[in-house]
Order: structure tokens, then C-alpha cells, then sequence
């Protein structure tokens, strides 16, 4: 292969250091500087670029060829055909080749992560990495999911696509929010809706809103009646409640108290002693859903706490009665009431509502990952290395349509026909402008995993680890017929 200067970038291009030589922690002098190997290379789809070769990424991992990162330890000067003269051992001696199959192959034994986490050098993602395969391996849990690589995404699905549910019970909550009650069926229009009850063995609870305009809740408040039948899928996701002893505060707007009240039932249930903090804004009483609901639930805890806010509240809402302030939700207000500041805090609500309350519980002193949010509709976009640009909302792409399989964005609110001019369900996605996560673009890095909610899907090429049971990787994933992704 003739390689040009510069054909790996701002890379050292070097002869000798082999991956399955060099280990993590070895330090070199070149020139005047020193450098300590730090983590392999993240794998990215710009070394596909710089190669002219789209699957360069996946055939480093598979190859065991990624490459380093250097640490610099001394600044100095270094040129083209200065000595790389080693000075010093890393601890372990766990090459690259070693550390970087542990993680993207899952060729790992708990002893090697042991070990990988002796190494002082080891940078601090790696190491995040590698104690959450070390915490799935401590738990004795078979890993259906890479967790060093997708951030955790729960439990598998209950059951695969659509199952027919049947509608045994319709309450209102408010003036725009109903709650159907779903039960099993034994002898379209697509969105998602938060669990907003405890699950339970016989029946699921889910709470709409009716949005001006939206198609799915206007039929759901003004169609659906108790014995209809619906295709549900199954219940998925992260957002949930985290295990021990720290207090908890469920802050929530409007309906985005769905999942937040299926938290607090799950702790009434299980008797709690944590200190949990109900914390609720909403317009006033006509748009205040599971108020009497979410009084009784606090008052059955030892150390249950309720802080309400209204907007615009009537003449009929009483200060001190059916709310406590007027106004927004205020992270300034949390330590007068007494919230802790050492709490889990569990939001949701509009992307306004969490961004503001995000970044005040950060500016509070509350650390990042006590923080847990869930977002209605679609997420934030992962895309390294391409510039920000003004959202455009999710639409079909340019074009004559395609012919092929119906794929459903199911939080973008997109249904649109494949077409077999693009090479992966991630490259239709771009071209729809749903907020899309990735960065090998080659089934190497998981950055891409989304749920997989009905349908099946081929892969070309195929990943080099696969996606957790559910779950597709849409860099490389092809529908095989309908699909329904959760993006």
C-alpha cells in the first residue's frame, strides 16, 4: 500500500511498535518529549476517509490493529526520523492489541480486567469502560449488552414487536390527560408513552396528552373506548429508578410526571426509607394530572416530600393547599425547601423544562451522573466531527420515495418507505434529519445502538459485537421488511 505524508492526519506515522508489542503504559522518548501509551485508538470513520475505505475502522479492531493515544508527559520537539528510544515498562504488560480486543470483542476474562485496572496510565474513559464490564461481571449477570461500550439501556423487552392489549379501564387525570389501562388479549399510527403505574402482572398503565394537532392522542382521548383492542409494544428503556439508599427527588412538568409517578409507586410498594421529594410544576389545577394520586403516594412514605409549583394558577387553586409557589420550577428554591443536594434527580418533561433544570442542579454542585432524564421524542444527536446545524424536523427524503419496507422512526413521528440506494438504516435516518448517534459507521463502537422495536434487519458488514437482544446497530443494519426503530 503506497502511503502518502499525512495519510493519517495529526498521527505519528512510525516503524516498529506493533500493537501486540507495545503495552499500556510504556514510556518512549522521541526528540526532546516524552510519552506514555494511554488507551488504544478510538476506533472513528475518519480513518475510513483517509484510506479511501469505508470498513477501515472494523478491520483495525478485527485485526487487532488499532493504534495508541500518547499521554505527553515532557514537551519538547520531535521530527520526522528521530530515535523512539523506550524508557520504562508499563505496569501488567497488557498490550494494546490485548486491552482494545477486551473491549470491542468482549474478549475478556475477569482476571484480565483485574488486571487492566492495575494500570495507573490507563485514561479515565477506558477505565469507566472496563469497570462497567467488571460491575456486569461482579453481579454474576450473563451480558446480553456491551455495557463498556452503549450506555445501559435496561432489560430486554418483555416480548419481540406488537402484541394485541386490550383497553380495560379509561380515567382523566386532567383537562388534556387521559390514562388507559392495557390488560392482555388472549381468547397505525405509532408513538410512545411513559409507563405511568407500577408494572404489574395484569395490566400496564399509560397516560397521554392530547397535543394540538397530534394525530395519535387526538384519536386515543376522543376514539378509544374500554374493550378496544391496541397494538402495544413492549415496555423499554433506562430511565429507572436506581437501587440503594440516597435520597430521591422526581422532578417532572405536566405529563412528563408519567414516569416519574411509576417510580414512586415502586418505592411505596417496597416501603421505602428514602428521603423522596415529589417536585411538580404545572399551569394550575385544570392541568395538574395525578394530583390526589401523588398526594396519598407521599403521605404512605416515612420520608415523603411534595414541593408544587403553578403557573398560572386560578382563583379556585389555594396557596398552601393544592400548591406551594407560584411560578416555574426553581432550582434556586431546592435548597430552601430543603431538597439534598447528594440526591438522585430523576427529570422529565419539555426539552426547555430539562435543560433548564439540568443545568441548574449543575450549577447547584449536583454531580452529572446523579442527573437521569427522559426525553419525549427524539434525542440529542452523537456526530463527531461534523459542525452543528440548525435542526430541521424529521421528514421523508429528497426525492422520488422509496419502494421497499415501511421503516417507522417511532419517536421522530416518521413513517417512510426504504430505499435501496443507501447503504445502512443510519445514512436513510441523515437523510430524513432524524437526530441520529454514531462514529465508526462500521458496527465497531455501539455509539449507534437503538431499539429495535419490531421487524428484523441484516447487517452488511457485519459488527464485530452484536447488538444487545432488541437492539439494532443502524450504521451497518439493512431492514429485511418492516422495521420500527426507537429513534
Amino acid at each position: 500500500m503506497n502511503l502518502s505524508y499525512g495519510q493519517f492526519g495529526e498521527n505519528f506515522t512510525v516503524d516498529g511498535l506493533a500493537d501486540d508489542e507495545v503495552c499500556v503504559g510504556d514510556r518512549y522518548r522521541i526528540g526532546s518529549a516524552l510519552f506514555e501509551i494511554s488507551q488504544p485508538r478510538v476506533t472513528c470513520y475518519r480513518v475510513g476517509i483517509r484510506m479511501n475505505e469505508p470498513q477501515m475502522p472494523a478491520k483495525l479492531v478485527a485485526n487487532h490493529r488499532p493504534g495508541f493515544y500518547f499521554r505527553v508527559l515532557e514537551e519538547g520537539e520531535v521530527g520526522a526520523g528521530d530515535e523512539i528510544i523506550k524508557v520504562a515498562d508499563g505496569p501488567e504488560r497488557m498490550s494494546v492489541a490485548e486491552v482494545d480486543a477486551m473491549l470491542y470483542l468482549r474478549a475478556h476474562t475477569r482476571e484480565q480486567l483485574d488486571r487492566v485496572l492495575r494500570i495507573e496510565a490507563l485514561s479515565e474513559g477506558w477505565r469507566g469502560s472496563f469497570k462497567a464490564l467488571l460491575q456486569k461481571a461482579s453481579d454474576g449477570v450473563e451480558m446480553t449488552e456491551n455495557p463498556g461500550l452503549a450506555p445501559e439501556i435496561g432489560p430486554p423487552p418483555a416480548w419481540q414487536g406488537f402484541r394485541t392489549l386490550r383497553v380495560s379501564r379509561i380515567e382523566r387525570e386532567s383537562n388534556s390527560v387521559i390514562s388507559l389501562s392495557l390488560e392482555s388479549n388472549d381468547p397505525a399510527l405509532l408513538r410512545n408513552y411513559s409507563l405511568s403505574d407500577l408494572p404489574s402482572a395484569d395490566h400496564y398503565r399509560v397516560s397521554i396528552k392530547q397535543e394540538v394537532n397530534g394525530a395519535a392522542s387526538t384519536y386515543l382521548h376522543n376514539h378509544v373506548r374500554g374493550g378496544d383492542l391496541l397494538e402495544v409494544a413492549a415496555p423499554r428503556g433506562n430511565f429507572t429508578l436506581k437501587h440503594g439508599n440516597k435520597p430521591v427527588a422526581l422532578i417532572s412538568a405536566g405529563v412528563g410526571a408519567t414516569p416519574v409517578l411509576a417510580m414512586l409507586h415502586s418505592l411505596v410498594s417496597e416501603t421505602s426509607s428514602r428521603e423522596v421529594w415529589w417536585l411538580f410544576g404545572a399551569r394550575n389545577g385544570d392541568e395538574h394530572p395525578f394530583a390526589e394520586e401523588s398526594r396519598r403516594l407521599i403521605k404512605q412514605l416515612a420520608q415523603g416530600k411534595s414541593y408544587v409549583w403553578y403557573s398560572r394558577p386560578r382563583d379556585q387553586d389555594h396557596l398552601g393547599i393544592e400548591f406551594d409557589a407560584e411560578g416555574h420550577i426553581a432550582v434556586t428554591m431546592f435548597e430552601k425547601i430543603g431538597v439534598p443536594r447528594d440526591a438522585d434527580f430523576y427529570l422529565c418533561g419539555p426539552t426547555a423544562f430539562l435543560r433548564d433544570v439540568t443545568a441548574g442542579l449543575l450549577a447547584w454542585g449536583v454531580a452529572h451522573s446523579c442527573v437521569h432524564s427522559e426525553v419525549f421524542g427524539a434525542g440529542e444527536p452523537i456526530t463527531p466531527g461534523i459542525a452543528k446545524v440548525t435542526h430541521i424536523p424529521p421528514h421523508p427524503p429528497e426525492g422520488r420515495a422509496g419502494v421497499g419496507p415501511r421503516v417507522s422512526f417511532a419517536r421522530s413521528n416518521l413513517n417512510v418507505c426504504w430505499d435501496a440506494k443507501f447503504a445502512s438504516l443510519l445514512e436513510f435516518a441523515e437523510a430524513c434529519d432524524v437526530p441520529v448517534r454514531w462514529s465508526c459507521r462500521t458496527g465497531v463502537c455501539h455509539t449507534c445502538e437503538s431499539g429495535l422495536i419490531s421487524g428484523t434487519v441484516s447487517y452488511e458488514p457485519e459488527p464485530l459485537d452484536p447488538a444487545s437482544e432488541g437492539n439494532l446497530l443502524i450504521c451497518c443494519a439493512q431492514p429485511q421488511g418492516d422495521v420500527a426503530i426507537d429513534l
